[in-house]
């Protein structure tokens, strides 16, 4: 699978920012899960909290 992504404004953000977003996108991916029954609560905290933790990021 080809995850190249072409848009210029993503080429000029910073390390710090990609990641900044790629952790809404996922972030956004659980949620949905979690609204559409995918997943439990305990399953999406869980994710969220192991997410957080490995991209750095604050709730």
């Amino acid at each position: 699978m080809d995850v190249t992504i072409v848009d210029p404004a993503w080429e000029k953000l910073t390390y710090k920012e990609k990641n900044h977003q790629l952790f809404l996108r996922e972030k956004a991916l659980l949620d949905g899960f979690l609204a559409h029954g995918a997943i439990s609560r305990a399953q999406h905290d869980q994710s969220l909290h192991d997410l957080t933790e490995k991209m750095e990021e604050s709730k």
